[in-house]
């Protein structure tokens, strides 16, 4: 009778211990989620603020968080193609130039891929200083910038060559702390677009983008989830999602009436902190 006592004892404190980490996958998978669908579109970069996030909050780097970070992405891409599908799906011209600038940064993915996932990718300190020296790029860059009164001020007039140049400014972007968004918006700016032009445009150039290193990531990681985990998942994607359509919109209402001195300032006084938090 007290083994069995003992036993039922034993397995409701597994049972609780189970539980509690559970309840705090769901909190990692709110938190982690929300980082993801805010930052992506954003010039502040989603990649480096995820490593930290995933360092502040202790989450060990195992295969199911790996396969989280990739899977959410998925949210903030679906948001952006609930707003724009009609211009990226039903616009041939659109579309072609998107699948255009995409293909420089699938070049130079796959070929350093490998070498950026065994040096670079997980490093907090790269992202710190990438975060910010991307800042004070971003900073000097607003000063000397001026748009023009001839800036395309829209979508189906980006040429061929444009959509290229600003393809190659996105690859810059495959090292952690680079934000894809700032590369493509400071890119596109200096070819002589309009702010609201280049930041559609950005947000179309993150659909394959994103689709494309989350299913070769999901490729090679698989499927294979518990129910629980499963949950979790399902609880980042929406969490991304819904704060993808919040970012993308706001964004697009903040450039037309701001620059991104104020994204660069951010990233500078980010990674000063945190360089105190991690290594002071």
């Amino acid at each position: 009778m007290c083994r069995y006592l003992r036993l039922v004892h034993k397995f409701r404190q597994l049972t609780e211990h189970r539980l509690q980490l559970v309840g705090m996958e769901f909190i990692y998978a709110i938190i982690l989620g929300t980082v993801e669908g805010i930052t992506e579109f954003l010039p502040i970069s989603s990649t480096g603020h995820l490593i930290l996030v995933e360092k502040l909050l202790n989450i060990y780097p195992t295969d199911f968080w790996k396969s989280f970070i990739v899977i959410i992405q998925l949210g903030a891409i679906l948001a952006v193609l609930i707003l724009y599908w009609r211009k990226l799906l039903l616009n041939g011209e659109i579309f072609k130039k998107v699948a255009l600038a995409f293909l420089p940064t699938a070049i130079v993915g796959l070929v350093l891929y490998p070498i950026i996932k065994q040096y670079l990718l997980g490093s907090v300190a790269v992202v710190l200083c990438v975060l910010a020296l991307g800042g004070a790029a971003i900073i000097l860059f607003e000063r000397w910038y001026k748009e023009l009164p001839e800036a395309v001020g829209n979508l189906d007039l980006i040429t061929y060559r444009q959509a290229f140049i600003i393809g190659l400014a996105q690859s810059v972007a495959v090292v952690p702390g680079v934000s894809r968004a700032a590369a493509t918006i400071m890119g596109g700016l200096f070819l002589g677009l309009s702010r609201h032009t280049i930041v559609e445009f950005s947000f179309l150039l993150a659909v394959p983008t994103m689709a494309a290193a989350t299913g070769f990531d999901l490729f090679k990681i698989g499927f294979q989830f518990s129910s629980s985990e499963w949950l979790v998942l399902f609880i980042g994607f929406v969490f991304s999602f819904l704060s993808a359509m919040f970012a993308v919109r706001w964004l697009l209402r903040y450039v037309s009436h701001h620059d991104l001195t104020a994204f660069g300032w951010y990233r500078i006084i980010l990674a000063v902190l945190l360089a105190i938090v991690f290594y002071i």
